[in-house]
This record gives structure tokens, sequence and C-alpha cells, in this order.
């Protein structure tokens, strides 16, 4: 009776899962339920390039899946929670003036806030005028129709380094990253992403690969908040950054925060297993579990079930890979 009892609870939880994986995929959101459906439809079709990393999500698990009844659960609690819009605002508070032999430029101080939220989740970068300009021009090459009653504050000939005209920019900036963040497809973008990411991760990965894995830490950690409010919809697009936090913390001889970080990268890869980090990270977790006396059969049973379906072919290591991203 006792498993019959057993069966049937562990029969409903699925159903359930199942049901709620409906939800999660068919429910439009507050957002499109107000826009008309010629819109929606239009959306559906320009899509953020990197959705196919969701829709394999969906199809690679069910509730036939080889997972547990718990980590299906936990799952589809992460999954849900990636469908929940991040509202974040932008403010540029200060700037300051750079002058170097031969140039001399204004430095815009921006910090992104989460709404709702303390200043615990805060992010704080600094970008100057061309960089808003290069941004602008790669964003009309791939959303013209949108950028079209989109104002960008033009240079001038003279007075760039009055007050008025910083001041007149600070307005102007902030006021074209909200409006570029209130649009779906141009906030889900690699190019909006970029724009305020890129210049701190390219900074950190040449800190790794000088070998200074303490400042390369500190910007990395500073990025990686950033990075998973802005790509909720994209979870697997932050496995680099997570792998390099790894990276550091096991050169810095701290491998209980190197699992830790590791753990949260490997939750992402769970379906993904034909990713290029997936068994690097994996070998570097088996180490680790290893090392803390942490269950690491688990993970070695993982890596030789991928090795039996796959050819041999030959698999850089973490560090290997770390090392690789952002060479320019």
């Amino acid at each position: 009776m006792d498993q019959d009892s057993h069966c049937t609870a562990e029969r409903e939880l699925l159903e359930a899962v199942s049901r709620i994986t409906t939800f999660s995929t068919t429910s439009p959101s507050e957002e499109e339920q107000n826009q008309p459906k010629a819109e929606i439809s239009c959306q559906v079709r320009k899509e953020n390039p990197e959705k196919d990393d969701l829709q394999d999500s969906s199809a690679s698990l069910s509730p036939n899946s080889s997972m547990t009844t718990k980590e299906l659960q936990e799952y589809w609690r992460n999954e849900k929670c990636q469908y929940r819009q991040v509202k974040l605002l932008f403010e540029i508070p200060s700037t300051r003036i750079v002058e170097h032999r031969l140039s001399k430029y204004v430095m815009y101080k921006i910090i992104i806030l989460q709404t709702g939220s303390f200043d615990s989740n805060k992010s704080v970068i600094e970008r100057r005028y061309s960089d808003f300009e290069k941004l602008h021009r790669n964003l009309l090459e791939e959303f013209r129709e949108e950028m079209e009653d989109v104002t960008f504050p033009k240079k001038t000939l003279t007075g760039n380094f009055t007050e008025e005209v910083i001041n007149e920019r600070k307005l102007a900036f902030k006021d074209y990253l909200r409006l570029l963040y209130s649009m779906k497809y141009i906030r889900r973008s690699k190019k909006f992403i970029d724009f305020l990411t890129r210049l701190e991760l390219q900074e950190a990965y040449g800190c790794l690969r000088g070998g200074h894995y303490t400042k390369a830490l500190e910007i990395l950690l500073e990025v990686i908040g950033l990075q998973e409010r802005l790509t909720r919809g994209n979870p697997v697009s932050i496995v680099p950054t997570l792998c390099a936090i790894v990276v550091c913390h096991k050169d810095l001889e701290n491998p209980a925060s190197a699992f830790e970080y590791g753990e949260k990268a490997l939750s992402r890869l769970r379906v993904h297993t034909s990713h290029r980090y997936y068994i690097p990270l994996l070998e570097t977790m088996i180490t680790l579990a290893y090392e803390l006396g942490k269950d690491f059969l688990s993970l070695q049973e993982k890596l030789e079930e991928w090795k039996a379906k796959k050819d041999p072919i030959r698999v850089f290591t973490l560090k290997e890979l770390a090392v690789r991203e952002y060479v320019q």
C-alpha cells in the first residue's frame, strides 16, 4: 500500500511539473498581453538569436528523462525564474574628464539598478561618448526599424568639455539607455549586453591570462551579477564567466568557492551536455570534489556516460578554454 501511494504521488508530481512547463512556455507575459497580435507575431519571428538554447532545453527534457524527481523539481523551479523579467534602471550621476598626451574625452559613470532592490544589486560601469556611438551604429544595423525614433546626441565641433554640454549628454544618455532597455528585442540582443559588459570582461580575461587572478576575480564577480540580470532568458550564456570564476578561485587555492561556482555552471549545462565547457567543467569538478571530500563518483559517472556516447575528441582543460575567451 505504501509503495502504491509513493508511486501515485510521484506520478502526480510529474504531471504537475508537466502542467507548469506548459504554462511557462505558453502563457503570454503581461508585456505581450498589452501588445497587438500582429506585433506579438513579429516578436516570435524576430526573437533573440540565442533562443535555440532555450528551445533545446525544452526539447531535451521531459518527465520521462533520466533525472530524479528532486532534480526535475529543481530544474523547473529555476526555469520558471528565468521567465520573470528583471527590470533595470539606468542612472548617470557623474562624469570625469580623462586626458592623455594625444587625446581627451569624458567618461560617464553609469549605475545600473534593479528595481525594488537595494544598493547590493547595483552595477557600476564607465563608458565614453565613442562607446555609445559604436553601440548606436551597431544597433542601427540590426534594428533600424525599431531605432527609427531613437535620437542620439550629436558631436559638436567645440564645447564638448563644457559643464553645460556634459550635463546635457548625461541626461540624454540616461534616457537613451532607458529607451533601449524598454524594447524587448534590443535589451536581449548581444550588442546591447556587450555594451554593458564586454569592456569589463575583456579586462578580467586579460588579468586572468596574465596570472593576476585576484584582480580578474574581483572584476568577474562584479560583472556576473549584471550578466545574470541581463540574460535571464538565456542562462547558458553566462557559463564562460562562471567557469572563469572557477579557474580564478582554483588557482587562488579556494577550492570550496571554486566548487560553488562550478555547481552553478553545471546546473545551467544540465541539458546542454554538448556545450564546449561541459566536459572540462565536469573534469574540474571531479578534482575539486575529491579534494573537498565531496561526492565525486556521481560526477565521474556522468563523465563516463558522456565518453561512452561520444567519439573521443581532444578536449581543452577549463583553464585553457578560459584564457581563449576575448582574445582579440
